[in-house]
């Protein structure tokens, strides 16, 4: 069918992503560093997204394209992210600026060691599949332990990564579909996987393992697996061969 639907003007576009955010039905990612239209029936055609881009590269235009599908809309956001009944801020998707934390620091008193987060949230089943700060991005999936266990995580694990973290024992969910969904969505360079040794630790490298085999992309991974005292005891290829969880 001909309708009305958002078109992006590629050579203006800076890939803020601020348009990624504002579209609520998640029809819009971050690739190459551009934003673009990821489906056709995920676009109602309102145009929400266009007041928000600061560079005017978002406009309608009249075309053949698939009709806009809610319930298509309604399953992806289900995948996309677990909202809160209390519209909790902290699922709000936003980047940190260390620069500014350093800045803000009162002169002449002890800095201290800044954080190497990027982005905000961080739990799996807290994120959006859509959120801007995926684009090119290499991912950091690390269980929760084991920032607590290494005592320079953020410099040598963080640094320069977007990371997600996530506890395979303790969260009800299988992360593998939604990872998937976020490999599919944006241009992700690398996956790190950052796990305990302990055995339930071995689901989260299965559940990245079974993203990258169902997302249709390749995308090089390592696993590094860290012990209870924080130690490095292997540092292996994603998806290598006789690996038991």
């Amino acid at each position: 069918m001909v309708r009305k639907i958002i078109k992006i003007d590629e050579e203006k576009c800076n890939g803020c992503g601020v348009c990624v955010d504002a579209c609520h039905e998640g029809a819009l990612g971050i690739r190459q560093g551009k934003a673009v239209l990821l489906r056709d029936d995920y676009c109602d055609g309102l145009g929400a997204c266009l007041p928000t881009c600061p560079t005017d590269a978002i406009s309608f235009e009249e075309r053949e394209a698939l009709p806009y599908d809610e319930a298509a809309v309604q399953a992806n956001m289900r995948v996309g992210q677990t909202p809160l009944l209390c519209g909790c801020p902290g699922t709000h998707t936003r980047l940190l600026s260390r620069e500014e934390f350093a800045l803000s620091a009162p002169t002449g008193e002890t800095q201290a060691q800044p954080s190497e987060l990027r982005q905000w949230p961080v739990q799996i089943k807290l994120v959006p599949v859509n959120a801007s700060f995926f684009a090119d991005a290499d991912l950091l999936i690390a269980a929760d332990c084991a920032a607590y266990a290494h005592g320079n995580f953020h410099a040598e694990f963080m640094r320069g990564r977007v990371t997600l973290i996530a506890c395979p024992k303790l969260d009800a969910m299988d992360y593998s579909e939604k990872l998937a969904e976020i490999f599919r969505a944006h241009a992700i360079r690398s996956v790190t996987v950052a796990r305990m040794s302990v055995p339930c630790c071995g689901g989260l490298e299965d559940a990245v393992n079974r993203a990258l085999r169902a997302c249709g992309r390749k995308i090089p991974g390592t696993c590094v697996v860290l012990s209870t005292e924080g130690m490095v005891l292997e540092t292996a290829e994603l998806g290598r061969p006789g690996f038991r969880p």
